[in-house]
């Protein structure tokens, strides 16, 4: 297994224009960090010092040319582009747009090359990132489509972990995905994610109905009776601890959820509402089932507070750690399932 500052924690830079830098160098400021992980910021480090200065940091940044150049112990830059950037702090800017996409597109290759272990990613804007060349909703979709796997947004707090069955689509197109199949994979994502990154040997599930009161028996809708409760009811019996639907009102406002492993949303603000509301400036995106670790923080650019120097990182530092939890726990899952023998050895 690697040392801890062995790890390398790659880091596509978001949206310039937004607090993600800021985040991103307040994080390493700390250099006690730098015992944990080595970082990899893909940007300029022109521009990266050019935002320290403006931010009053006195952080020290390596620049590099080539991923293997990276130097262990140190807070590396590697140079993606050449050229200057005008930076407006708070400004909406498709060009600026353009070098989050080629900070994040840069950050993905190195990770299926495994130039470094993780990649946690810094906010961007989901509008001026649309271009010809990059036509996803954000970094899961293309994630979900470069690594293998298949990606589930999983938000997380300590014990508190919500996924979600459709993410960034619209809510009156929810129930045209919900079929039996897409229930069953990310149900079944979910439960080999708690297994292997996060070290929980028998995950407890819980599914959020669609309609309110879970449909009122067919009164207020019956995707819960006829799609939902149907699949529930046979991966259980094939031994995924899996249970509900549950209405969702209640659940979290009646701590219900601590019951559980895993919550299930069947749609976004289902799930991210009571997420945030319980866990904001402290709660990470995770991009659960695929075979690379990617995290992220668990708000947006913040433009409105760009470039002032009061963004809290809280959520960004927790992205990293997460990162680098989640990678030794995978290894010493794979290192187990590996070597069974090993386990009974311990128990003996």
């Amino acid at each position: 297994m690697k040392k801890a500052e062995n790890i390398i924690v790659g880091i596509s830079i978001g949206d310039l224009n937004g607090i993600g830098s800021e985040v991103v160098l307040k994080t390493f400021d700390d250099s006690r960090m730098l015992e944990l992980c080595t970082p990899v910021i893909f940007a300029n480090v022109k521009v990266m010092s050019f935002i320290k200065k403006a931010l009053e940091l006195e952080i020290p940044l390596h620049g590099i040319d080539q991923i293997d150049q990276i130097v262990i112990g140190k807070v590396n830059v590697l140079n993606i582009w050449r050229e200057g950037v005008d930076l407006n702090f708070g400004a909406n800017d498709p060009a600026i747009g353009e070098y989050a996409i080629k900070s994040f597109v840069a950050a993905t290759k190195a990770l299926k090359e495994n130039q470094i272990d993780v990649l946690v990613t810094a906010p961007i804007n989901k509008y001026n990132i649309q271009s010809e060349e990059f036509k996803f909703p954000g970094h899961t979709d293309y994630l979900d489509k470069e690594l293998e796997g298949n990606a589930l947004m999983l938000m997380v707090q300590d014990n508190l972990r919500v996924g979600l069955l459709t993410d960034h689509i619209p809510v009156n197109d929810v129930v045209k995905h919900l079929t039996e199949k897409l229930i069953v994979q990310k149900i079944e994502t979910i439960k080999q994610s708690l297994i292997q990154d996060f070290g929980i040997n028998k995950p407890k599930i819980a599914v959020l109905a669609l309609n309110p009161h879970a449909g009122d028996n067919g009164v207020i809708g019956k995707e819960d009776d006829e799609i939902v409760k149907p699949v529930i009811k046979k991966l259980f019996e094939k031994g995924t601890l899996v249970f509900g639907p549950f209405a969702a009102d209640g659940f979290f406002g009646s701590g219900q959820y601590e019951k559980y492993d895993a919550v299930v949303a069947t749609y976004h603000d289902q799930g991210l509402i009571p997420f945030k509301t319980l866990s904001f400036g402290g709660g990470v995106n995770y991009t659960a089932g695929l075979n690379k670790i990617r995290t992220s923080p668990d708000h947006g650019t913040a433009y409105e507070i760009a470039g002032k120097g009061v963004a809290d990182f809280n959520s960004f530092k927790e992205a990293v750690y997460m990162a680098i939890d989640i990678y030794n726990s995978r290894n010493q899952y794979h290192e187990i399932s590996q070597n069974p023998m090993k386990t009974k050895e311990k128990q003996l």
